[in-house]
């Protein structure tokens, strides 16, 4: 546009009539010569000491004029016409006096761009895209680097952000691994008695259980290349990609060998195959899948090459990727014990400003079931609930909101609840509080708290106990203890409400498992549907008869029947101090531990958590 401006000697000129060039400029002898652009447009120049005297035109001021610039333009119609008129305007002129006319082609710079704009678009978006393919690639022509492999590497001196001293509890699967890195530092210790080094490790766990940290400790530790890619990035919009990335990694990682690959969430590709995709002809994760089980053990060498890969699906894993020669090495990361979590607290405890008065047993006791993931969780959690209340440092109280939060969600204080609701769920809350109270086999309780967090406007907290088994008796406790609240509103209010849904699904579920998975039912026997290959889900119909279904549901119904009315006779028996715990509830909004023994009497069959000070 500003070429444009620059170059059209026309732009800026003012404009006339016919009648003001002919009375004024014709008829005066001003006019040097007319240029006639494209039939359209009179450009007008006058002689160097002609002026015009009339005040209709103003003279014209143009910022970009140059030499050449045209005085005055007019539009015409017809250059006929004009050329008619201009004749008629000059009859008694003399020859010297006639006014120079000519005519010229001139091309709009903008007429160009409106024809080019569109093609340069398409051009543009066309070289962003193949460059979007083929980012990450070697080579001059992006083109045709869709097909390389994008991973991260970290060469031998390179400073890993995780060490092993990162890695608390894992004890077990630690040295497995570190004894993996061994093999790339110290071969010969192991050659010379003809052991092989294995060709692949799998990290198997449930979520947050430290997999991927794991890794990046091997990474830091190794002192080898280190290679690391997701499942998800080796398939893409192109057919055939996955594939050709698996041999551009493997080869890759063969030049600078001895190395390590790692492949974080292994099952987007490694899925067992004709199970995902069973009525497509082709498909690409499946293509995918034995290129990586050829390069991991096919005809052609694999030395020096350890693989790490992780997930927490493995029963969706194919067979042949999990068989000896492929994955020699399974290594099972559980959810910490005691222990391991107190040396988990450790770790993350270290950049934190804490209080003296912060116990690291007792946020290990309280925190059963938590990963290593939510045990971090929990420390920036309180760090950040220290922070919001302007302390110096991380106290004790802190800890026990933020593990509050993370299990049930921030407190809404705010939520606007009637008497009457808030009485319901007093008393739900004490049913299941003094239901739990006198069941031996429920675990602990720490507290009850009437104040809505997240989707519930109540909540019993316990400690659970660390068990490996539950025997039936046991799973009857807990139903029981489950079915406490709705079994307290039916004795209270002799009505139930909708505030029992959570608790009611939970106990469903429950009871199907024990009936149909643990074989704990007289009726049913011992027989289980389980499927831990998870080929059933994939079914159609279920893996049991009309007639084995009407039992199971008949022994479920039976089951969390008597239950309830277990748990109705207990709390009658025990009703008044339901109806002081629920109005003590309504009062204070939370109770601790040494009121709900003032209320209950102390509880003697198992030890009880120290409340915190």
């Amino acid at each position: 546009m500003w070429f444009s401006v620059i170059s059209n000697p026309a732009v800026g000129t003012g404009e006339i009539s016919w009648t003001f060039l002919q009375d004024s400029l014709i008829a005066d002898r001003k006019v040097e010569k007319i240029l006639v652009v494209n039939k359209e447009l009179a450009e007008i120049y006058l002689k160097k000491n002609g002026k015009v005297s009339s005040e209709k035109v103003e003279e014209p001021k143009n910022l970009f004029q140059l030499s050449g610039t045209p005085d005055y333009v007019m539009t015409i119609g017809s250059v006929e016409t004009f050329e008619n008129k201009l004749q008629r305007a000059q009859e008694n002129f003399s020859s010297e006096d006639l006014i120079d006319v000519r005519y010229a082609k001139r091309t709009s710079w903008l007429s160009i761009l409106s024809w080019l704009l569109p093609f340069g678009i398409i051009i543009f978006f066309w070289i962003y895209m193949l460059r979007r393919m083929g980012r990450g690639g070697t080579g001059a022509n992006p083109l045709f680097n869709f097909g390389k492999s994008t991973p991260k590497i970290s060469e031998k001196g390179t400073k890993s952000s995780a060490t092993f001293k990162d890695v608390a509890g894992l004890k077990e699967a630690k040295t497995e691994v570190m004894e993996v890195v061994d093999f790339l530092k110290n071969p010969e210790t192991y050659t010379k008695l003809g052991a092989k080094i294995p060709k692949g490790v799998m990290l198997v766990g449930p979520p947050g259980t430290g997999k991927t940290l794991m890794a990046k400790a091997v990474a830091g530790e190794a002192g080898v290349p280190f290679f690391s890619m997701s499942g998800s990035e080796f398939v893409e919009m192109f057919v055939g990609v996955g594939a050709s990335r698996v041999r551009d990694l493997f080869k890759k990682a063969k030049e600078k060998a001895p190395s390590i690959i790692f492949i974080d969430e292994i099952d987007a590709v490694g899925r067992s195959r004709g199970k995902v995709n069973a009525f497509q002809a082709n498909d690409e994760r499946e293509s995918t899948l034995n290129q990586l089980l050829t390069e991991l053990d096919g005809f052609g060498p694999n030395t020096g090459v350890i693989v790490l890969a992780a997930t927490n699906r493995p029963d969706v894993l194919d067979k042949a990727l999990l068989r000896p020669g492929r994955f020699d090495r399974h290594i099972y990361l559980e959810l910490p014990t005691k222990e391991e979590r107190k040396e988990i607290f450790g770790v993350h405890l270290r950049p934190l400003k804490l209080s003296k008065n912060v116990d690291v047993n007792l946020l290990a006791k309280l925190s059963p079931g938590f990963s290593g993931a939510d045990i971090a969780n929990i420390c920036n959690e309180a760090a950040l609930i220290a922070a919001r209340k302007k302390k110096k440092e991380v106290e004790q109280i802190d800890f026990m909101e933020a593990r509050d939060r993370i299990i049930g969600g921030m407190e809404r204080k705010s939520k606007i609840i009637s008497p009457k609701e808030k009485e319901i769920v007093a008393h739900h809350e004490a049913g299941h509080a003094v239901a739990s109270w006198y069941l031996k086999n429920v675990d602990a309780l720490v507290k009850v708290s009437i104040i809505p967090r997240g989707k519930s406007l109540g909540a019993a907290w316990y400690l659970p106990e660390e068990r490996q088994i539950v025997t039936k008796t046991q799973f009857l406790d807990q139903i029981c203890a489950s079915l406490g609240g709705r079994a307290a509103e039916d004795i209270i209010f002799d009505e139930i409400s909708s505030g029992a849904l959570d608790d009611l699904e939970k106990v469903t579920k429950q009871a199907y498992t024990m009936v149909a998975y643990y074989g704990l039912d007289k009726e049913i026997g011992p027989i289980s549907y389980y499927d831990s290959t998870g080929q059933n889900e994939r079914m159609f119909g279920k893996p049991y008869s009309e007639k084995m279904a009407e039992m199971i549901d008949k022994e479920v119904q039976e089951l969390v029947t008597t239950a309830y009315e277990r748990t109705k006779n207990l709390l009658t028996e025990h009703k008044e101090q339901l109806v002081k715990l629920a109005q003590l509830l309504l009062a204070k909004e939370v109770v601790e531990i040494e009121d709900l023994e003032q209320i209950l009497g102390k509880r003697e069959i198992e030890e009880l958590v120290e409340n915190k000070e």
